[in-house]
């Protein structure tokens, strides 16, 4: 079963509640948009960040200790994958 982007946008914000996360755009490249953040730790002040092969480790070890199904980790860490494939490219 593959899940539709509005599936996996709502586990990602199941997974980071403190977050806002503007929707003005369609499910997956707000999702798109809020994971490459995540990843590029974007949040963070520029002497602090993260490499984002760390944060994509952290990022996994977060999903994988959740209380999502298996199916939603599953989606969930290939997508982070994908974008972390296409940030490091």
């Amino acid at each position: 079963m593959t899940f539709s982007d509005q599936q996996l946008l709502h586990a990602y914000k199941s997974l980071w509640k403190e977050r806002s996360i503007p929707s003005e755009q369609s499910p997956a490249e707000t999702l798109s948009a809020a994971v490459k953040k995540e990843l590029k730790d974007e949040l963070t002040h520029p002497r602090l960040r993260k490499s984002p092969s760390e944060k994509l480790y952290l990022a996994f070890d977060r999903i994988v200790h959740s209380s999502l199904t298996e199916k939603e980790k599953a989606n969930l860490l290939h997508f982070y994958a994908l974008l972390y494939k296409n940030i490091n490219e």
